[in-house]
């Protein structure tokens, strides 16, 4: 027999039972969907951290201080590591997280976190204000209350960003907005779109905060941070002496190392989420394989039949590989149709940067494919060995 008719064969056999087909598919349908939407989203998410990380500058080098805090780092010590070879510039900060505040024209409140930050924290770390302006030197100097806030949590507190000379309360004590962060995105209350920066005096008086447990480095430029790591490994080694395991009491993080661990989280994430869906596709194969199983009995008369008659076993093992192979290829296809829906939902609705790369969607495709071969071999192999004065017997 041909192999084109075989295919019709196939084909006619699967439309024969629309709803039960269909049935069979929804595991396939799933898990490609899934597995392609959330790839897509782990992605999107890798290259949207990378861009933030690369937007914040390749000279950006972030200290923090871990451990005992007996130990801690002055503004006099930084000052004398600003001059060292490599380093251009340090913004010490202080912050707090979880910080109830309230605005002070309404009831609205929001948690959030607050920073004490120095005015060269606005070119070293990029933050820019839309509205507004950033904190200077004098309000440090004279602990004035004042605060520049994310526009998420403008828009939380105010309903709007044109707040300039609106009041909130944070702990009991009012604070005037002088500024409006620039949008940065990102979510939660470490996204710079949500979080309020007030004067570095401020947050360590207000917060009971006298030491510096986290600092920013500028190095001259990207080829002056080893450079500059190296004072800086130098200054800390000397300042924290390790544990008894050996460890140090500090992390030093440039934007590569950022960047590194970023990406690492977001292919660990990706991979456990996918291998999650990948379940779907395999239950999908087993749904495949117990229908086939019902369709060798249902047929039992017809391939005694076909035998009789000399149709070879090659024959009726391809034909029952060709349909366990369409139904796989017809899920398969539905759920690459699924898994760009649930993208542009996920990109429309929820805001969520999702990138479909056209390898998974072939990859994940060929997948279902090799599944409904895979588990529609033993149904297929079963039909194929039936005798047929057997099979014309049974009822």
């Amino acid at each position: 027999m041909k192999f084109s008719k075989l295919i019709k064969m196939a084909v006619s056999s699967v439309l024969a039972n629309k709803v039960r087909s269909f049935l069979t598919m929804l595991g396939i349908i799933i898990g490609i969907s899934s597995v392609i939407a959330l790839v897509g989203m782990g992605q999107g998410t890798k290259q949207d951290v990378a861009s933030k990380i690369s937007s914040l500058g390749t000279n950006l080098i972030t200290v923090n201080i871990m451990g005992r805090r007996s130990v801690t780092v002055t503004t006099a010590e930084l000052n004398e590591l600003k001059k060292k070879p490599g380093i251009k510039d340090i913004a010490p900060s202080a912050s707090q997280g979880s910080v109830t505040v309230k605005s002070g024209s309404s009831s609205k409140s929001t948690s959030t976190s607050i920073e004490g930050c120095v005015p060269s924290s606005a070119t070293i770390r990029k933050l820019g204000v839309s509205n507004g302006r950033f904190i200077n030197q004098d309000d440090v100097d004279s602990r004035y209350r004042v605060a520049v806030i994310g526009t998420d949590a403008a828009d939380t507190l105010f309903g709007s960003t044109d707040i300039i000379g609106e009041e909130i309360n944070v702990n009991g004590s009012i604070f005037s907005i002088v500024g409006v962060l620039a949008t940065q995105g990102g979510s939660g209350q470490d996204s710079p779109d949500d979080k309020i920066i007030i004067p570095l005096s401020v947050a360590q008086r207000l917060f009971k905060i006298s030491t510096i447990r986290t600092f920013y480095v500028e190095a001259e430029d990207e080829n002056s941070v080893s450079e500059a790591k190296a004072y800086l490994q130098i200054f800390l080694n000397n300042k924290f002496s390790s544990d008894s395991t050996g460890s140090t009491n500090y992390r030093i993080m440039d934007q590569s190392t950022l960047l590194a661990t970023a990406t690492s989280t977001s292919d660990s994430m990706t991979t456990m989420l996918s291998g999650v869906a990948a379940i779907s596709l395999l239950v999908g194969g087993i749904g495949i394989m117990n229908i086939m199983l019902v369709s060798v009995i249902e047929r039992t008369r017809e391939i005694g039949i076909r035998k009789a008659i000399g149709a070879k076993r090659m024959t009726i093992l391809i034909q029952f590989l060709l349909e366990s192979a369409g139904i796989s290829t017809f899920g398969g296809i539905l759920g690459v149709l699924g898994g760009y829906v649930a993208a542009y939902v996920m990109k429309t609705f929820f805001n969520t940067s999702v990138v479909i790369s056209t390898n998974v969607v072939l990859m994940a495709f060929l997948f279902s494919v090799v599944v409904g071969v895979v588990f529609g071999v033993y149904p297929a192999n079963k039909a194929s060995k039936l005798s047929p004065i057997e099979a014309l017997r049974f009822e």
